[in-house]
């Protein structure tokens, strides 16, 4: 099959275009980009709602970027057709220009996450306002836009209205093959998903440039790291709510004094500050403001722990975060909430705790702590599920097979049409 990938997405910020392209160049699949980043960082338009003066902003961008994206599109009809247009997230408004372009070519959107419900869960646009409604209008539109509706859990699919319902196919979040590496604390490493071949293994740490790393309490060298006895854990994100950012916070107080755990918390967002101030009283915590891309999954790798999310929202029940299957690619154990979609997603590959608990969390934390045997089962298990599930070419085996199965109209055929066929062709395994 040929692809063509479209849109403003930024892979710098949504590394999950990355992950679908890479996935179908496994596959065998030509993949053509006609990509120009929109740059507004990973929180996209969703400031926009509170922040109406940015609104210009956004709009000269996007017209820039829509010109740009029209000229590419316009001199590549010159080259053989597609069989798809794959709109990356965040593709609300990419996905029109998309069916004005291409109006007889299937549509794919990468419905990752509603724009109104991100809006809503950070405090951005509440239930029942004029702002809510726009945003939801904006969603409905992208939806009906698009052939077949990419989205990441069944939790996800359940929440679409009847009318895209149809046209859902889940597509797990993935790891791109960077963060298989093997980690400088691991056994020899699994064999790479694309190859079979093992990487080559790695003898230094990773480096961490960009802003240095600042900490609680006396700052250490840049390059200081607690002792390899401790358990060394990472959380990785905006520190949104949506993530269980108070929770994070409240646990890591409660865990001062154990110099058995040492925290790496690496990102700012909405939540920052009140995370950290939660947490001062423990000095074993690393805060670093920003990491480059590139270096994450070296960083990461680098630790016993990969921290998921512990809120009590219903979009924090509805999601696997990236944050999660990268860690677990890069060889950590699994701490995370216990959902029904993270279970399906992880299994007995990573250890749950209620949301919302700090308690339990430093509790879990405390356990892996005592039993490094526990930490090396878990450890192995997650990449291993890894591996087997999350490798590019494995998430993007239900978009080709749906792809496969659309009718020249462009339209379900029956046997991905039903709710019943949906699932099954989700390949959602526990």
């Amino acid at each position: 099959m040929r692809w063509l990938a479209f849109g403003t997405y930024d892979l710098r910020h949504h590394p999950r275009m990355g992950v679908l392209i890479e996935g179908l160049r496994a596959s065998g699949d030509e993949v053509v980009e006609i990509n120009e980043p929109l740059r507004l960082g990973v929180a996209g338009p969703v400031p926009v709602p509170r922040q109406p003066w940015h609104l210009p902003v956004l709009a000269a961008r996007l017209a820039r970027c829509w010109l740009a994206l029209v000229l590419r599109a316009l001199r590549h009809r010159a080259e053989p057709p597609v069989d798809a247009v794959l709109v990356g997230h965040p593709g609300y408004l990419d996905v029109r220009l998309a069916r004005l372009l291409f109006p007889h070519t299937p549509i794919v959107l990468d419905h990752l996450a509603p724009v109104a419900g991100t809006a809503r869960d950070r405090g951005r646009a509440s239930p029942g306002t004029i702002t809510s409604r726009v945003l939801r209008a904006v969603d409905d539109g992208a939806l009906r836009r698009a052939d077949i509706i990419l989205v990441g859990t069944a939790e996800h699919a359940g929440e679409l209205p009847e009318h895209a319902a149809r046209r859902a196919v889940v597509v797990p979040v993935g790891a791109p093959t960077a963060w298989f590496v093997p980690s400088p604390r691991t056994a020899p490493p699994a064999p790479s998903p694309r190859t079979g071949a093992a990487p080559p293994p790695r003898t230094t740490p990773p480096s961490w440039t960009g802003a240095p790393p600042s900490w609680t309490g006396a700052p250490p060298s840049r390059t200081a790291a607690p002792p390899p006895d401790r358990l060394r854990a990472i959380f990785v994100g905006l520190i949104p709510p949506s993530h269980g950012t108070a929770t994070l916070g409240a646990a890591l107080a409660k865990l001062a004094g154990d110099e058995r755990i040492a925290i790496t918390v690496v990102g700012r967002g909405q939540d920052h500050p009140q995370c950290r101030q939660a947490a001062a009283a423990n000095p074993m915590v690393r805060w670093i403001d920003w990491v480059p891309h590139h270096e994450l999954p070296e960083l990461v790798a680098g630790h016993d722990v990969c921290l998921g999310i512990f809120d009590t929202t219903t979009a924090a029940r509805s999601v696997v975060p990236a944050k999660v299957v990268h860690g677990a690619a890069a060889g950590c154990a699994v701490v995370t909430s216990d959902t029904p979609p993270q279970r399906r997603a992880l299994g007995s590959a990573a250890l749950f705790v209620p949301p919302g608990d700090p308690s339990a969390l430093a509790a879990a934390l405390r356990e892996l702590a005592a039993d490094r045997d526990q930490v090396a089962r878990l450890r192995a298990a997650a990449r291993a599920r890894a591996a087997d599930q999350y490798t590019p070419a494995a998430v993007v085996a239900p978009v080709r097979q749906r792809l496969a199965e659309l009718s020249p109209t462009g339209e379900p055929s029956p046997a991905g049409g039903s709710e019943a066929a949906v699932a099954a062709a989700n390949g959602q395994r526990a």
